[in-house]
Parts: C-alpha cells; sequence; structure tokens
C-alpha cells in the first residue's frame, strides 16, 4: 500500500481494517468518509468526525474520491468538457437518496436515420436487466458483428449511445450494439459492481447476466459469432474487463476506457484504494492467454489513477511475450496522445494503450449530447471499433 500523505504504515492499514468492518457491518457511510479522510492525509479520528460523516449522510450524491471531480481537470480555454460535476466512477453508496434522473437526448442524436434502437429484457438467477440493442440498416440477416457496451455510473444506454455516438460509427461499419442498463436496485448510482468478488465469476452475478445478454442477442438475430467484442467507460470499462478476464471464449476483444483491471479490487474500502492509486496485487500480469485489448486512459484522471490504464494492459497480454512501438500525435485544437502498440512474435496486434496527455476522466472524442464526454480528443469509438473489427476469435 502506498503511504498516504500525513499518516503512518500502521495507521493507513489501521484506518483500511476499520473501514473494511464498517462496510461488513453495513455502514458504508462511515467506511466511504473514512478512507476518503485517509486518502486526503487526515488521521482516522479527523476523517470519522460526526461532521464528516454527518456531511456524507446529507449529501445528495453517492460519495466519491475527489468532490471537484473532472469538469474542471479536462477542461480546455477554448472548449468546456461536457462533464457533470460528480464523476463517472462513483463507488455505491447504498441507501443514500438524491435522483440520478437526466433528460433522454434526442433521438437524433442516438440512432442515425433508417436503423432501430428497440428494447429487450433478459432475466436469470442472479436478476433483470433491461437493454437496448442498436440495429443497422445495412442488416437484412448476414451474420455481422455485435459490440457489448458498458456504460458508467449514473448514466444509461440512450446517454452513453449519444455520448460516444457509437451507433453511428457501428451503422458505418453495419454491426450490433447491445447496451445493456444497470439497475438503481443493484447499485443506487447505477454502477456495474465490478469491485465485489460475485460479480467477477463466470457464471454468477453481473458477468453471467451479461454473457447471457450478449447470447440472446446471438440467437435472436444473425451475429457472427467470431466477431463478438465488449467495451466500456469507467464502471462499466472495469466490468468489460471483467467480461475478458472471464468469457474469452465469448469475446474477441475488448476496449476499456478509464477503467480497472479485472480483480483490482474485491470490496468497497479497496475499490477505493484502486481508484486512487492503482489496483492491488489481484490486477498483476494475467496468466493465460493474451485477450485482445485496447485502453484509453487521460493522464490527468483524478478519479481513476492512470496507473489503472497500465495494470489492464499487463493484465491483457498475460504471460505472451511482445514487441512494442509508439506513436506519438496530435488531434488538432485538441489532446496530444501516446499509442503504444503491442505485437505478438507472429506480427498480430493484442495490445493498444492510448494515454491521452491533458485528459481527464470522459470519453476521448465524446459527443456534447451525453455525459461524460471529452470532444478534444482523440475519437476513442472509431479507433475502439476499427481495434475490435480487425479482431476474431480463433
Amino acid at each position: 500500500m502506498r503511504r498516504p500523505a500525513g499518516g503512518s504504515r500502521s495507521a493507513s492499514e489501521d484506518i483500511v481494517r476499520e473501514a473494511t468492518r464498517l462496510t461488513r457491518s453495513g455502514r458504508l457511510v462511515e467506511a466511504t468518509a473514512l478512507l476518503q479522510g485517509m486518502l486526503r492525509g487526515e488521521s482516522a479520528p479527523s476523517a470519522t468526525s460526526p461532521t464528516n460523516i454527518a456531511s456524507a449522510r446529507a449529501g445528495s450524491e453517492p460519495p466519491i474520491i475527489d468532490a471537484k471531480a473532472t469538469a474542471a481537470e479536462t477542461r480546455r480555454p477554448h472548449r468546456t468538457v461536457h462533464t457533470p460535476v460528480d464523476p463517472t466512477m462513483k463507488l455505491p453508496a447504498f441507501g443514500l437518496g438524491g435522483s440520478l434522473r437526466r433528460a433522454l437526448p434526442a433521438t437524433a442524436d442516438i440512432v442515425p436515420e433508417g436503423a432501430r434502437f428497440v428494447e429487450g429484457n433478459f432475466s436469470n438467477s442472479a436478476g433483470t436487466r433491461a437493454y437496448r440493442l442498436f440495429i443497422p440498416s445495412g442488416y437484412h440477416g448476414q451474420a455481422i458483428p455485435l459490440v457489448v457496451m458498458l456504460h458508467g455510473c449514473t448514466q444509461s444506454p440512450e446517454d452513453f449511445a449519444a455520448g460516444t455516438r457509437m451507433n453511428f460509427i457501428a451503422e458505418e461499419r453495419t454491426c450490433f450494439v447491445v447496451y445493456p442498463a444497470q439497475r438503481a436496485e443493484a447499485n443506487q448510482a447505477k454502477c456495474w459492481n465490478w469491485f465485489r468478488s460475485a460479480d467477477q465469476k463466470r457464471d454468477g452475478g453481473e458477468p453471467s447476466l451479461i454473457a447471457r445478454i450478449t447470447r440472446q442477442i446471438m440467437r435472436d438475430h444473425s451475429v457472427d459469432p467470431r466477431r463478438v467484442y465488449v467495451g466500456g467507460l469507467s464502471a462499466g470499462a472495469a466490468a468489460a474487463a471483467v467480461m475478458g478476464s472471464t468469457y474469452g471464449d465469448l469475446f474477441a476483444a475488448i476496449g476499456v476506457h478509464s477503467g480497472l483491471a479485472c480483480g483490482a479490487a474485491t470490496d468497497l474500502p479497496s475499490a477505493l484504494l484502486a481508484m486512487r492509486q492503482g489496483g492491488g496485487s489481484g490486477a498483476g500480469r494475467g496468466n493465460g492467454k493474451a485477450i485482445p485489448t485496447i485502453v484509453f486512459h487521460g493522464d490527468r484522471d483524478t478519479t481513476v489513477h492512470p496507473n489503472n490504464g497500465g495494470q489492464v494492459a499487463r493484465q491483457s497480454i498475460g504471460a505472451t511475450g511482445t514487441k512494442t512501438k509508439q506513436h506519438r500525435g496530435q488531434v488538432p485544437g485538441g489532446h496530444a496522445y501516446t499509442r503504444t502498440v503491442h505485437t505478438e512474435a507472429g506480427g498480430r496486434t493484442i495490445l493498444e494503450h492510448w494515454q491521452i496527455h491533458g485528459a481527464g476522466h470522459a470519453w476521448s472524442g465524446g459527443s456534447p449530447a451525453g455525459s461524460y464526454t471529452d470532444p478534444d480528443g482523440p475519437d476513442a469509438t472509431r479507433e475502439m471499433l476499427r481495434f475490435f473489427l480487425d479482431n476474431l476469435l480463433p
């Protein structure tokens, strides 16, 4: 564990143990306030003072690591990042009040003319989830690719579709896109529960729901089974990393935008720490086969530390030896970036890691029609879909 400013290693460990105890007893507000205080360098009494705890209880939104969030961190003088005050990666705050409702984007910002965006539902022993499915106008029964898109906290399928404009790029490339919707009953901030051990396993919890929704689309429509992909933003990106680790036989490639590696956390206290400084030992290099992965992360992300992008990359490569090549670029009037490409001995690209300089916690190149977007680019949607379609399951 990294030593927090103003505290000893033993003190920080005591705080984490106490936060874990509070979490297990259902006192999540106190646990979160305690950890937030530790990460600011406060002592345990200060972090758990009645004033701080009362403040956390009184908030209308779930507690977050950085109250200033990312509206300011990615703002440029000539253009405003379209991000609310609260960051996408809010952790769950069970039992807190507050409305997460947001006006739906206009249909023209979600669905290209001639295409369809239909509703569906799926249920199994892990629960029920609704979803929206994009069907491109060029689909006439032929087998085409399928992309699963997992939204961030507080978002909806419609909001995420509008912000990423994935449907418009999928229309160009003739792909299905399905957007599973997290339920507020499962997580009040509508975060995918990427940090819970029960939701990091195959054939159980939320991974089973996402996988079964994917298979339901494959059953009901003509999908090329070798070209099925999953991507997401923030909490959704962390869930996409889980899907890549648990369903490598279903997904040909994954996309992780501002997320964390599978196993970076196993509960609320470790999630807060992982977001602040990078995941623990569970987020190390994978031992299995390489999972083709494209990673995007802003180097000024104060909500999910950029270290997490590197951990996703290492986990995705696994034990595979690769050669690397770096490309540097600049979006005209926007962000500079470094793109690191990893290739196997046979020349196949298995990883692209995009470090976006000066960017914070928002979808790169996204549209202001949706939340948590940074229009200063590069275009993560177009690059992600391009990477996906370059990869096939064996």
